[in-house]
């Protein structure tokens, strides 16, 4: 779904960027390695969406956490961010471990968005075990 809204806003020409959450947490801590988080940052900042996948699945140290999060304040009231999770905002502690920092991303993700709940049955394993009921096909 998330691939999906970026590619039709791409197709009406926004600029957008679609990449899983560890893996920008991964590029901005290099970025700040080599001292130069704020062009890492701001580039994330320009483009018209930015779709992250995958948050919540995987614990971020705090740095990581609080660079992710001046990514999102960047963006914040200028430019949209599409987040994909499988996880309940609640469960959203177990990567954000510092809940302040966690309270603050839920905000700036909430405030004036818009929220879709789609369950948080696997679509994979749906498709797997509806495959493995079919009749097996003779020749």
């Amino acid at each position: 779904m998330l691939i999906a809204l970026g590619t039709e806003a791409a197709m009406k020409g926004y600029r957008v960027r679609y990449t899983l959450a560890t893996k920008l947490v991964n590029e901005l801590v290099e970025a700040a390695d080599e001292k130069q988080p704020n062009k890492t940052i701001a580039r994330y900042g320009r483009v018209d969406l930015l779709c992250i996948d995958e948050l919540g699945y995987m614990e971020l140290d705090r740095h990581g956490a609080e660079l992710l999060f001046q990514v999102l304040t960047e963006r914040e009231e200028k430019n949209s961010v599409a987040i994909a999770s499988n996880e309940s905002f609640g469960g959203w502690t177990k990567t954000f471990t510092d809940l302040r920092l966690c309270a603050a991303i839920v905000d700036r993700l909430t405030f004036n968005g818009t929220i879709i709940e789609t369950g948080t049955d696997s679509y994979r394993l749906a498709s797997t075990r509806a495959r493995a009921e079919e009749p097996a096909k003779t020749g």
